[in-house]
């Protein structure tokens, strides 16, 4: 709104054209969501504690964690509101993956609600059933491919990393990667949610990441330089992430060991969603896996064991998520949140480094 308002002053006062840049946009978006997210965070928990909204703990979960039985939760929806606010305020609204981005993050984020607001009535952890949130999230993620696919300049193909000539075009079966991207990265960042922080710090490097992946994909000459796909308007997604980061860096405060806050649900499953979505619009949907390889793992630990359970009757880790399985071996969990934090830096490092090697 505001980028509608200033920029065409610029004609009068030259110093309104700085509105133009992404880059200079993308650092009030950040600016933006962190400012609200911190500042609103205490009154958001305040209000929290004074509807009940507490967290309910597994029993089956870790016995340490159920000191943590009462702490509010539901704090995905201050995320939500800081990045949709700064979002609207800084980004080109006429640009298109700008809304599907929003689509994608609320849809998600409305389902992660129903399902906060489940555990919350039934007052235990048993929130909408997995047949209920797969159906809605599959739908969400269903309406955002077709608008993909239909889009005039958006293409159907499939990028590579290190193979730049490897660019296979999928027709159709894009829209099944399309939401197999979404649901699967939405649900592996909800699963990571699971110690104090564990997931906010991932999403932040995580969607960091991928602001600068957007503006590089968005801009004609560097996307060539570096060759990598050129996906024309993808740049103001950078904006977006650049949310997403404001964002979680200002509910990070309040979230990190000892949390005043979780985000539920609300949160996890509606920014691992909007990561999906910004890595199919930036035609980077093979650096998500790398990225975001802690999530990656995350997931893998409860399928295989799982598997291995019901195949032979015995467990590969002492609790699935891995996570649990460290804290069980005698971690803390300070330790484990850092530690985890350092390995997606360090895939987000390599991520980059993919860039010059095709």
């Amino acid at each position: 709104m505001l980028y509608f308002l200033l920029y065409p002053l610029h004609v009068k006062f030259s110093l309104f054209n700085v509105f133009r840049y992404i880059t200079f946009r993308a650092i009030l978006a950040i600016l933006t969501a962190l400012v609200i997210s911190f500042f609103c965070g205490p009154w958001v928990i305040r209000k929290l504690k004074e509807l009940q909204v507490q967290q309910y703990i597994r029993d089956d979960g870790p016995k340490k964690h159920l000191e943590k039985a009462g702490t509010p939760t539901m704090g995905g929806t201050l995320i939500l509101f800081s990045i949709v606010v700064a979002v609207l305020l800084w980004a080109d609204l006429s640009n298109f993956f700008i809304w599907i981005g929003l689509l994608v993050l609320t849809g998600f984020g409305a389902i992660g609600f129903a399902d906060d607001y489940r555990k919350l009535t039934r007052k235990n952890s048993q929130g909408l059933t997995m047949k209920q949130k797969m159906a809605c999230q599959i739908g969400v993620a269903l309406g955002a491919s077709l608008l993909l696919y239909r889009y005039p300049t958006f293409k159907s193909t499939l990028a590579f990393p290190f193979f730049k000539e490897v660019m296979p075009d999928l027709g159709a079966f894009y829209i099944l990667l399309v939401i197999l991207v979404i649901v699967g990265t939405s649900n592996a960042v909800n699963l990571t949610d699971g110690l104090d922080g564990l997931a906010t710090g991932p999403v932040l490097i995580s969607a960091g990441t991928f602001m600068v992946l957007a503006y590089l994909a968005g801009n004609v000459k560097i996307a060539s330089y570096l060759q990598i796909p050129y996906v024309s308007g993808s740049g103001e997604l950078t904006i977006f992430c650049g949310a997403i980061v404001g964002a979680s860096m200002g509910f990070l405060w309040y979230n990190t060991y000892p949390a005043q806050m979780f985000m539920g649900d609300t949160g996890s499953v509606s920014l691992g969603a909007a990561l999906g979505a910004v890595a199919i619009m930036t035609k980077q949907e093979f650096l998500l896996a790398i990225v975001g390889g802690l999530f990656v793992v995350e997931t893998l630990s409860v399928i295989f064991q799982v598997a291995s359970y019901k195949l032979w009757k015995k467990r590969i880790f002492r609790m699935a998520p891995i996570h649990h399985h460290f804290e069980l071996k005698g971690w803390a969990e300070p330790k484990v949140i850092v530690r985890f934090w350092i390995i997606t830096f360090f895939l987000a490092l390599l991520a980059f480094s993919t860039l010059k090697l095709r």
